[in-house]
């Protein structure tokens, strides 16, 4: 048996070091490695708590204003007069331009990682998006791609999820988390900051598509849904209410397509 001694590595934010035995065949050594950080984030709304939520500690703020924006609370950033996080990040203060906010009472606990919530109900009625977004499985290739070359946490640690806002030709935005769920409201988030319309987008992740990532991308207008892994059945199911092309097995070539297969171009096409 080999034992090395553990060297501090130098880390980006949202990973600690962590020293472990990787065991094999060949026997085990001590390794100097790192672990996914994960975080207690309180959220407050005009001085009231609404939600904990548990995340990486990257990007409090664009998280926050995702994750309000995709349970309705906000309609846009002109709804926000103030975001603001404490000295030790663990809470964000947003403060609305109305005073007439009350917290949602009803909440669902969802199967994203970290035991996340939605205040929506999955069953809530949304009308089917109308536009004609299409696109090719060459461009939905070629932004996984992309993906994986900035999942810079992943590739620290591993056990990080990361998730694309893209169009065709490139990808706007990138957010990495612990919590699948989390990086579409991050997006989400970083689109609001940025002033950009998320609609007739697309979103690629690295996590399965549930019902309530499926849900997110509804709230956000976004017509095309991607991952290197499955989607649900459920999720299944809303997408085709919702009009919206989920792609599941995205990777060396492959793909499935689940629903909208006329926005990847394979109307007429065997099915196979």
């Amino acid at each position: 048996m080999t034992v090395l001694s553990p060297i501090e590595a130098i880390f980006a934010p949202g990973a600690l070091p962590a020293s472990y035995w990787s065991v094999s065949g060949e026997g085990a050594e001590l390794v100097a490695g790192g672990v996914p950080q994960e975080i207690h984030l309180g959220l407050y709304v005009n001085g009231r708590e609404l939600a904990t939520l548990m995340c990486s500690p990257v990007e409090q703020e664009a998280l926050a204003l995702g994750f309000l924006f995709n349970e309705g609370v906000i309609q846009s950033d002109a709804d926000v007069g103030l975001v603001q996080c404490n000295v030790s990040r663990t809470t964000v203060d947003i403060f609305l331009r109305t005073d007439d906010f009350a917290a949602p009472r009803r909440l669902t606990l969802t199967s994203g990682c970290g035991s996340g919530i939605t205040f929506q109900s999955i069953t809530d009625d949304h009308p089917p998006l109308e536009t004609a977004f299409a696109t090719t499985p060459q461009a939905l290739h070629d932004r996984m791609r992309d993906l994986n070359a900035t999942a810079r946490l992943y590739r620290q640690v591993r056990g990080i999820h990361t998730s694309v806002l893209a169009d065709e030709n490139s990808v706007l935005f990138t957010a990495e988390d612990v919590g699948r769920h989390n990086t579409i409201d991050k997006l989400m988030g970083k689109a609001l900051l940025a002033g950009i319309d998320p609609r007739d987008r697309m979103l690629l992740t690295s996590g399965r598509i549930s019902s309530e990532m499926l849900l997110k991308a509804r709230q956000m207008g976004v017509p095309l849904v991607a991952s290197r892994t499955a989607p649900t059945s459920i999720s299944v199911q809303m997408a085709a209410v919702w009009n919206i092309c989920v792609v599941g097995y995205l990777r060396l070539g492959n793909m499935r397509v689940y629903t909208c297969p006329e926005r990847l171009g394979l109307v007429g096409q065997d099915e196979r």
